[in-house]
């Protein structure tokens, strides 16, 4: 059990669960993601990679470490101290993972091939919405992926959704980075952000049947799922060139430096609860 208190210190969960979780099969319906209620912490099967992402705000492609961080699951159960904000929650979880995986790491640079996500020629074909100056960003507390045969939903809360479905691509209440990010499910690089765009947007373009199902296996591999190899024969990467260009938008391949957190060591075991 940890204690939540003196103000030297960081911040630390009540008590936490961390059990191995096994590996994710492709089936009916798969649900990824960290979900808060009330003062209860939850995530049923991250990777260490996953959870160093969270606890130190970064994207997944900016951990790199021994390549069993990324294969091995985990299921986590937390309680958030009372008093404790939500902000506090990443750093929680960086004193959970360093003692219960001997986690140690450090910052660094490194250049990597990614996708700029850039205007297209003709503009942008999203609908820009009016929204309060005061309604918050969507954050990455509540991020809850639920994903399977019939496509992939992900709830960001506060009404801003990402959905990709029968044959079809859609989002609310989305600004750029995070259609970046949700743009990096389909991808074999990373996709950032450089649009320029402060606005958030919605939109509902339908794919071509053979676009959606290369997105949908490209997005099941990315998050681990075991599938056949008769199956990953239909990854395309023209697929989703082909869907961002539906919303104005265009990738571009690249390289560029990005600030990346380097595991030194760490156990694949966690300690006992």
């Amino acid at each position: 059990m940890a204690v939540f208190g003196q103000a030297q210190e960081r911040p630390q969960f009540e008590v936490a669960s961390v059990k191995p979780a096994g590996q994710i099969v492709a089936g009916p319906e798969v649900r990824i993601g960290i979900r808060i209620d009330g003062a209860q912490f939850s995530c049923t099967s991250y990777s260490l990679r996953d959870y160093l992402r969270y606890a130190y705000q970064v994207k997944p492609f900016q951990v790199l470490g021994p390549d069993w961080i990324t294969q091995e699951r985990y299921a986590v159960t937390a309680r958030i101290p009372e008093g404790a904000s939500r902000e506090q929650v990443p750093a929680m979880l960086q004193a959970l993972l360093e003692e219960r995986f001997k986690v140690k790491l450090h910052h660094d640079k490194k250049e990597f091939p990614i996708y700029a996500l850039v205007v297209g020629k003709s503009g942008i074909k999203m609908k820009e919405l009016e929204i309060p100056a005061s309604e918050p960003v969507p954050s990455s507390v509540n991020v809850n992926v639920a994903g399977g045969p019939n496509g992939v939903n992900v709830d960001l809360g506060g009404g801003a959704y990402f959905g990709f479905a029968n044959n079809k691509l859609e989002g609310k209440k989305l600004p750029m980075a995070r259609l970046a990010d949700m743009l990096a499910l389909f991808a074999d690089r990373p996709v950032v952000d450089l649009t320029g765009l402060k606005g958030r947007y919605e939109f509902a373009v339908p794919l071509a049947e053979e676009d959606y199902r290369a997105m949908l296996i490209r997005s099941a591999v990315n998050n681990g799922v075991s599938l056949p190899p008769q199956v990953l024969q239909y990854m395309s990467g023209d697929s989703l060139y082909s869907a961002v260009e539906l919303l104005g938008l265009k990738l571009e391949p690249r390289k560029g430096p990005l600030d990346v957190i380097v595991v030194d060591s760490a156990e694949k075991t966690p300690t006992e609860n």
